[in-house]
């Protein structure tokens, strides 16, 4: 075991000034991922900032219609909460889909977004993997690739993020409200908060040193059809080979998201000026690199995404 020193912080911003100050030191909500990585020492943080006593648990209505949902609100809770369910259905949907219930009663809104990948050369530390340790290689490349990234991925990182809330989220237009380690907030929408592996897949996220995220912002409802549609390898808990987020409004254009596809939550804005599936996916996945184990996910991606929405058209 590696020790490590634990504090409980007393506010957002003098937790993320302590985090600031420690290139070391992580924050911890529910845990569910990082003390898994802890225990297979490919986290090892040497400070832990306890956020749990935070005031960032509640969902709030916003004076424009929209919804505020603290970084603290557990995945059961959000899943739950009447406000969720009848204005932004595609999010309640995509976190039942999501894991267990034991996890969702743990699990938390800004963990779920920052989780880290289920790529099984990152769990393996016997195993290359730049993402885990930068300039090692990918073992994934040349391995067992099937469940892995077809697109938006690099000659580095083919991993994919695991979340399904986070697909809701992007086709949603979620902006993520966070404060700085000098003090200072900033919404960052989350398209922008994840990075593109490139040359360097252990940098993640956009966020600072110490950024701590507070809540998550999503605009007014849009109405019409929310479907989230899950394809996994058994019907218990398990990660998406690919996932389907949509919200069809009765007019105007349709809003798309995908997961288990790319590293990130996977949205083209320019695919949605259509309701074709074909069309759609098509757009959605140009420009994809597969290999001979997950070619099979770009025409699993457009038949799911058809019918999804012949479902929303009945």
């Amino acid at each position: 075991m590696k020790a490590f020193t634990y504090e409980r912080a007393a506010d957002p911003a003098a937790a993320a000034a302590q985090a600031a100050r420690n290139p070391g030191a992580r924050f911890i909500a529910g845990g569910t991922n990082l003390l898994d990585l802890m225990k297979l020492q490919i986290e090892a943080p040497v400070h832990l900032i306890d956020v749990n006593g935070l005031a960032l648990d509640r969902v709030e209505d916003l004076p424009d219609g929209g919804l505020r949902i603290g970084a603290l609100v557990r995945n059961a809770d959000l899943a739950a909460h009447p406000r969720v369910r009848r204005d932004y259905a595609l999010l309640s949907r995509a976190l039942l889909a999501g894991a267990s219930a034991q996890l969702r009663n743990r699990a938390t809104t800004a963990g779920n977004l920052l989780q880290r990948t289920r790529c099984p050369y990152f769990y393996d530390p016997q195993q290359a993997c730049n993402k885990r340790l930068p300039g090692s290689g990918c073992a994934a490349m040349g391995g067992f690739n099937r469940n892995l990234a077809v697109i938006g991925a690099s000659a580095h990182c083919i991993a994919t993020h695991p979340s399904d809330m986070a697909v809701a989220m992007r086709a949603l237009d979620a902006q993520v409200e966070t404060v700085r380690g000098d003090g200072s907030t900033r919404k960052i929408p989350l398209a922008q908060l994840y990075r593109a592996p490139g040359d360097t897949p252990h940098l993640e996220y956009t966020l600072e040193r110490g950024e701590l995220i507070t809540g998550v912002v999503l605009p007014p409802p849009l109405g019409g059809q929310h479907i989230y549609h899950k394809v996994r390898d058994r019907a218990s808990y398990a990660f998406a080979i690919v996932s389907v987020g949509v919200v069809v409004p009765k007019e105007g254009a349709v809003r798309v998201a995908v997961g288990g596809v790319a590293p990130q939550p996977w949205r083209v804005e320019a695919a949605e000026q259509s309701r074709d599936a074909r069309r759609i996916a098509a757009r959605l996945l140009e420009g994809a690199q597969t290999t001979e184990q997950n070619a099979f996910k770009l025409p699993l991606v457009q038949r799911t995404l058809a019918a999804v929405l012949e479902e929303a058209r009945a």
